[in-house]
């Protein structure tokens, strides 16, 4: 009974043994599983760099300057990092030296509007710097950036006893003005700077003495709005302009056929008297 029992278990343990290596050939063996190194990224660092020349006494624009990336070892010295606070920073700031394309922006190349000394640096000889407040019409939509070259036109309405086709006229009183500044940065000293979309309300133009006198009187008499000119109109003047009056817009407001006028004259006093 023993000897049968024996058999039998050497049987089973056959069995069981063969089972195992039929399920082991059956089964596809996976490739061991080789750990992944961690690759990690390198740590850099942005700097602010032209994006193209820049002549000595440019005044910037935001897209004068493009981000450079490099190791924070290799920064350049001086270098002012990119932020949207440094980028506000330098809109309309005076570049004090000649820099190719790529040169990177450091704090002694340019002179911020809220530097002081700005004006006295940014002003051509003989010329004075005057402030002209503006609203989101007569300022361009706030679209007006400092280096850009602009017309001031003044609007006014005379007295009811003026014709109504004469009543309101329109004139260029400066033309191709130098826009310096734009709004209040140029007197802050706090190191806060303009919104981005923000409207301004003060530009501050370059004009000679004459010219400052003649803008004073300008801004008692109406209303002011600025014209931007191109860029490839900057040297042009519009010479001899003329007035625009209510009737060169619309022919409703145009003089009554008919009408006389007469010049009288009574000692030192000239009058007009028109009759119809």
């Amino acid at each position: 009974m023993s000897i049968r029992l024996i058999i039998v278990g050497l049987i089973l343990t056959t069995a069981i043994a063969l089972g195992m290596i039929a399920y082991q050939v059956a089964t596809p063996q996976r490739p061991p599983q080789l750990a992944v190194p961690q690759v990690t990224a390198p740590v850099t660092v942005s700097y602010l760099a032209t994006a193209r020349a820049l002549p000595a006494g440019t005044l910037a624009r935001e897209e004068d300057f493009i981000a450079k990336p490099t190791a924070p070892d290799k920064l350049p010295l001086n270098a002012i990092t990119d932020s949207p606070e440094a980028r506000a920073g330098l809109r309309g700031a005076l570049v004090r030296r000649y820099l190719d394309p790529g040169a990177p922006i450091t704090a002694d190349v340019v002179l911020r509007v809220r530097d002081r000394g700005f004006l006295a640096a940014v002003l051509d000889p003989g010329t004075r710097a005057a402030s002209i407040g503006v609203d989101e019409v007569s300022g361009v939509s706030g679209l007006i950036w400092p280096g850009d070259r602009v017309d001031v036109i003044l609007t006014q309405e005379l007295d009811a006893s003026t014709p109504a086709g004469r009543r309101i006229v329109s004139e260029p009183v400066l033309t191709n003005a130098r826009v310096i500044a734009v709004d209040q940065d140029i007197a802050r000293g706090d190191g806060t700077t303009q919104q981005t979309g923000k409207v301004a309300r003060t530009v501050t133009l370059q004009l000679t003495p004459p010219q400052i006198d003649k803008l004073a009187v300008a801004q008692r008499l109406g209303r002011l709005s600025l014209s931007v000119r191109a860029l490839d109109d900057g040297n042009v003047q519009r010479v001899g302009a003329q007035s625009t009056f209510s009737k060169d817009v619309t022919s409703v407001l145009g003089e009554q056929p008919g009408g006389t006028t007469v010049r009288v004259i009574q000692g030192d006093q000239r009058n007009e008297v028109t009759f119809r």
